[in-house]
C-alpha cells in the first residue's frame, strides 16, 4: 500500500506503515508556512480507545510563558510541539503498556506557531488527520519480524534498569527464563522472559509461533539451518521434537561453535539432542569452508509420498540469546509452498552432501538465481551460497549496480538506506577490490545525488547528520565508549555481546518507481559468499522496502545522537534520572522559542531539506 496521505491548507501529512510502528512525515506547500513556526502537535487515537498526545523529550524552559493544556504533561506535544518534519511512533514506549493495542490508529497533526516568542493556543482548523493500520507487518504470503535490539537505550534502562542482566551469571544451557531477572527504578520486578519478549519483539513472536505450530500439529516437521544456537526456550522445544523424530538440524561447527572439549553451547546441545533423538540421525554438523551461516526453519507436512513443504522462516537472526535479544535483526516468513519447497531442496542437497562446499558450489542451487512472484507473494529473488568466484561476482554486482543506479545523472534524488553489520572494506587494496558492496556503502554518503542513511558496527569512517550540507549519514552502532552529557550517562555499553547492528539489509529506491530491499543472512562480502552457507534475498516491493527503511531510520537516528557524544571524560552523575525528559531538564536542554530551527529544512543545500521532501512529498 502507498503511504496514507492527507492535506489541509499548506500542511500535508503522510503515514508510512512499519512493523508495529508508524512513520509520520509532515510538509508545507511553501516556505512561508514556516514563519514563526513552533513545531507540530501530534495526537494519536487507537480505535475505540482514548486519544493521547505523543511526547517530546524536550519541553519549554518556562512552560507558563506559553499556551499550555494543564491537564497534559509539559512534554505532551500539545504543550511541547515536535521540532522535526518526521517522527516514528512506536506504541507502548510512553503510552499504553509494553504490549500495546494493535489496529487502526488515527493521527491528527496540527502546526503550531509563536507570537513574539510565546506559543499560541492550538488552532484545530489547521489540523490534518489520517488513519493507518498499526500492527505486525504482513503482506499476502509474506510476514516480517524485527528484534527491538536497543539495549543501549533509555527505553531499555527505564523498563529494566541500567544493570539488568540479559542472562543469569554462569547460566546453564537450559536455564529457567521465568526466574526473576531484576527490578527497575520504579520497583517493578521482571523475569528473563519479560525481557526477552520486549527485546525479541516480533521476531521472537514469529519464531515461537512457528514452533508452537509444529509442536501442536503432529503432521508437521521442521528442518533447521542454524549458526548460533543457544536460546534456552527454543532449545527445549527442539528437544521435544527430537524425541518425536520431527526435526532435523544442520548446525555450524566452526571454531566459534565447536572445540575439542565439546564445551561450546552448540556442542552441549548436540549431546542432548542426539540423546533425545535416539537411533535416528537428525543432526549434521558442518561449516562448508568457513561457516554454516544460514538461519532458516522449513516447515513441511508429512505425507505418504513424501513431505510437502508449507512455509519457511529466514533472515539475519541467529537463534541465540545475543541474536534475538541484543542484536538488531530481522526475519521473513514466506507462507508460500513453492518458496518453502525451494529452501527444502537446498536443505536436502546440503544434508545429502554432508555440508561440503566443493559439492554445493557445483549444484544449480548455488549457480542459479531463483525468482518467485506467485499470487500473494511479493516478487523476490533468492540466491544460495557458497558460490564459485564467478557466481559470487554476479551476485554482488546485482547489489552494487542497484546502489549505483540511485545516483545516476538526470534522476531525481535517489535513496539508499541500510543497516549492515560491517561495511569497512579495510586498507588492503586486494581486499577492498573483493568487497565491492562494502566499498559502495562506505563511500555512499559522499554522493550528494543520493539521500543515504546508513549504520554499521564497523564503518571505515563516520559521517554524522550535517547542517548546510547534502552529504549522507553513516553512523556506527558501537559507540561503546560514549560518555553522554550529564545526566545522560546511564546508557549501558554492549561489551561482551558482540554486535548491536547484525542486520544485513540495503533498501534502494524508497518512494521511487522500483523499490527493492536486499536482505537475509549474507554479510554481502566476497569471502562470505564464497565460503559460507548463506541466503540473500532481493524483495521488489514498496511496502516491504518501507518497513525496512523505517528500521534503518530508527537505528541511524538513535546512534547519530550517541555518536555525537564525546568518547572520553565527562562527569558521572550520582543519581540516575528515571526518565529521558527529566535528564534533558537536568542537562539544560529546552525547546527554542523562535523559528530558526526550521532553516535547515528549507535550505536546498542541506540534507534536512532533502529528507523533508523525500518523506513528506
Amino acid at each position: 500500500m502507498a503511504p496514507v496521505s492527507a492535506k489541509k491548507g499548506k500542511t500535508s501529512l503522510k503515514l508510512y506503515r512499519g512493523d508495529a510502528k508508524t512513520m509520520l512525515a509532515f510538509n508545507f506547500s511553501d516556505k512561508s508556512a514556516a514563519k514563526d513556526f513552533a513545531g507540530f502537535t501530534i495526537q494519536c487515537q487507537p480505535k475505540g480507545q482514548p486519544a493521547y498526545y505523543l511526547f517530546n523529550n524536550l519541553q519549554f524552559k518556562t512552560p507558563a510563558d506559553h499556551a499550555q493544556d494543564p491537564k497534559e504533561s509539559p512534554h505532551a506535544s500539545i504543550n511541547a510541539p515536535i521540532h522535526k518534519f518526521r517522527w516514528v511512533h512506536v506504541p507502548g514506549v510512553v503510552h499504553q503498556s509494553i504490549t500495546p493495542f494493535f489496529g487502526n490508529y488515527a493521527y491528527t497533526v496540527t502546526p503550531r506557531y509563536f507570537d513574539k516568542g510565546r506559543l499560541k493556543p492550538l488552532d484545530p482548523t489547521q489540523s490534518v488527520s489520517a488513519t493507518i493500520l498499526v500492527d505486525k507487518f504482513a503482506k499476502g504470503n509474506l510476514e516480517l519480524g524485527f528484534t527491538r535490539g536497543y539495549t543501549q537505550s533509555q527505553a531499555f534502562v527505564n523498563h529494566f534498569g541500567h544493570d539488568a542482566l540479559i542472562q543469569p551469571k554462569n547460566a546453564k544451557l537450559l536455564f529457567d527464563t521465568t526466574q526473576l531477572s531484576g527490578t527497575n527504578a520504579q520497583g517493578v520486578k521482571f523475569t528473563y522472559r519479560d525481557e526477552y519478549e520486549w527485546l525479541g519483539a516480533s521476531t521472537r513472536e514469529k519464531i515461537f509461533a512457528l514452533f508452537d505450530d509444529v509442536l501442536k500439529n503432529t503432521s508437521l516437521v521442521v528442518d533447521v539451518f542454524a549458526y548460533d544456537l543457544n536460546e534456552t526456550d527454543l532449545l527445549q522445544a527442539m528437544l521435544k521434537l527430537a524425541k518425536q523424530g520431527r526435526i532435523r538440524i544442520i548446525l555450524d561447527n566452526s571454531k566459534d561453535h565447536h572445540d575439542k572439549d565439546n564445551s561450546k553451547p552448540e556442542d552441549q546441545f548436540e549431546k542432548l539432542f542426539k540423546a533425545a533423538a535416539g537411533k535416528k540421525e537428525l543432526m549434521k554438523r558442518g561449516k562448508f569452508n568457513r561457516y554454516a551461516h544460514d538461519k532458516v526453519f522449513i516447515v513441511s507436512r508429512i505425507g505418504s509420498k513424501g513431505n510437502s513443504p508449507q512455509y519457511v522462516l529466514t533472515g539475519s537472526t541467529n537463534f541465540s540469546i545475543t541474536g534475538l535479544y541484543v542484536n538488531s535483526n530481522h526475519v521473513l516468513v514466506f507462507r508460500d509452498p513453492k518458496i518453502a519447497a525451494l529452501y527444502a531442496g537446498v536443505f536436502k542437497e546440503v544434508w545429502d552432501d554432508g555440508v561440503k562446499e566443493k559439492a554445493f558450489v557445483k549444484t544449480p542451487w548455488s549457480l542459479k538465481t531463483f525468482s518467485s512472484d506467485a499470487k500473494g507473494t511479493p516478487r523476490t529473488d533468492f540466491t544460495f551460497a557458497p558460490h564459485d568466484p564467478a557466481t559470487t561476482g554476479k551476485v554482488l554486482k546485482t547489489v552494487t549496480a542497484r546502489i549505483a543506479s540511485e545516483g545516476r545523472k538526470g534522476k531525481t534524488v535517489g535513496s539508499v538506506m541500510f543497516a549492515v553489520m560491517q561495511v569497512d572494506p579495510g586498507k588492503d587494496e586486494s581486499k577492498r577490490a573483493k568487497n565491492p558492496v562494502y566499498l559502495a556503502l562506505n563511500t555512499l554518503h559522499n554522493n550528494q545525488r543520493i539521500f543515504s542513511y546508513g549504520i554499521s558496527d564497523s564503518p571505515g569512517g563516520i559521517s554524522l547528520y550535517p547542517v548546510n550540507k547534502k552529504t549522507g549519514v553513516l553512523v556506527t552502532g558501537k559507540p561503546a565508549q560514549t560518555i553522554l552529557p550529564p545526566p545522560f550517562n546511564q546508557v549501558r555499553a554492549i561489551k561482551g555481546f558482540g554486535h548491536q547492528v547484525h542486520h544485513k539489509f540495503v533498501v534502494c529506491g524508497f518512494n521511487g518507481d522500483d523499490p527493492v530491499v536486499f536482505c537475509g543472512s549474507s554479510n554481502l562480502s566476497t569471502g562470505g559468499e564464497e565460503s559460507n552457507g548463506d541466503n540473500l534475498l532481493a524483495v521488489h516491493d514498496g511496502d516491504v522496502a518501507t518497513v525496512f527503511a523505517i528500521e534503518a531510520i530508527l537505528l541511524v537516528d538513535h546512534f547519530d545522537f550517541l555518536d555525537r557524544m564525546p568518547k572520553a571524560g565527562g562527569a558521572k552523575t550520582k543519581k540516575v534520572p528515571q526518565s529521558k525528559q527529566q535528564a534533558a531538564i537536568n542537562a539544560g536542554w529546552f525547546l527554542s522559542t523562535d523559528d530558526k530551527w526550521t532553516a535547515k529544512y528549507f535550505n536546498s543545500k542541506d540534507l534536512h531539506s532533502v529528507d523533508r521532501e523525500l518523506f513528506g512529498g
